[in-house]
């Protein structure tokens, strides 16, 4: 391996964990740790902030810079690209969040405070017409602390604002941070309640790593989004609407998995319940099926229902009607 491809796998490696033994480093890259020590002074010397430990538990870790290191960006440039990258784990574009999240994570971990606060302060910037309909991330340094700390199984402490407004101090075991209906949420063990339990991320504030490692735990289910979704259902909603769909459960499963649950009736019937704020979104997915369906309850939604679908008949042409 020529001496630029190993400082670029170095530099690559320690981006992916937040701490490396010498003994482990050199053999992953397959030489000496004399070798691997030059290969560390290299890229010191180019601007990398490589922290360096001796004695037991020493060893090689990525820290933040008082400069940005001499990459292809400059601080307007990584600003504009963890903003991109922002709008990307909020479901704004048709991209991966969990390698949105990874590619912040990594950014902003050697960004220098200064640039972190600039990038908090541009959070006000106008975003596509689809915003209102997810959440936003208003805390780009609080999404990529609780990243990090999932990448080390890194105990963290925070504030979080429960879905009534209630404040509390929590802290947790985090497992992993997955995107559900364009929204952010943070999968962990909380130690005060010995469960687990799902945090949205926007109502997140001020983590901090507690340096307190932890051995990864199996999740139930082992299956982060569908954990999460079960999750959503239990909450409480405004409205809980039920409808029977004249289409197998399975078909229905798949198509409202996100955002209801399925009971089937029969072969050819299902029932269906959708937890929501809003019926115009409870309407809006059962149309969305494209199967026969009757909403039984509550009676708001039945009278909504009915509403709109005497809107919709009036919106169309006599013309069409007719024919």
């Amino acid at each position: 391996m020529s001496t630029s491809s190993r400082a670029l796998e170095l530099l690559g490696l320690l981006q992916n964990r937040r701490h490396w033994s010498g003994d482990e480093l050199a053999g992953r890259l397959g030489v000496s740790p004399r070798t691997l020590r030059r290969a560390v002074s290299e890229l010191q010397e180019l601007g990398y902030p490589i922290l360096t430990t001796r004695g037991t538990g020493g060893g090689y870790q990525l820290g933040a810079g008082a400069s940005l290191p001499p990459l292809v960006l400059s601080e307007d440039e990584a600003a504009a690209t963890v903003l991109g990258l922002k709008e990307i784990a909020t479901g704004a574009h048709p991209a991966s969040a969990d390698d949105a999240v990874s590619a912040m994570a990594k950014i902003v971990q050697v960004l220098p405070p200064r640039i972190r606060g600039r990038i908090d302060s541009l959070r006000a910037v106008a975003v596509p017409a689809s915003a209102q309909q997810r959440a936003a991330i208003g805390d780009v340094t609080a999404l990529t602390t609780l990243a990090l700390a999932c990448r080390d199984g890194d105990a963290v402490e925070f504030s979080y604002r429960s879905h009534g407004g209630d404040e509390s101090w929590r802290t947790a075991q985090p497992h992993r941070i997955v995107n559900v209906d364009n929204r952010l949420y943070l999968v962990a063990w909380d130690l005060d309640r010995a469960d687990w339990r799902t945090f949205r991320v926007d109502r997140v504030t001020g983590p901090r790593r507690t340096g307190n490692r932890f051995a990864p735990r199996q999740l139930p289910g082992d299956d982060a989004v569908a954990f999460v979704n079960a999750r959503i259902g239990d909450l409480p909603s405004r409205f809980r609407v039920r409808a029977t769909v004249h289409a197998p459960a399975e078909r229905i499963k798949a198509e409202i998995v996100h955002y209801g649950t399925v009971r089937p009736i029969d072969d050819s019937s299902c029932e269906v319940c959708i937890a929501a704020e809003s019926l115009d979104w409870a309407a809006f997915c059962l149309v969305a099926i494209g199967a026969p369906f009757v909403v039984h309850g509550p009676v708001e939604a039945v009278d909504y229902m009915r509403a709109w679908g005497q809107a919709l008949i009036q919106a169309t042409a006599p013309s069409t009607r007719t024919r």
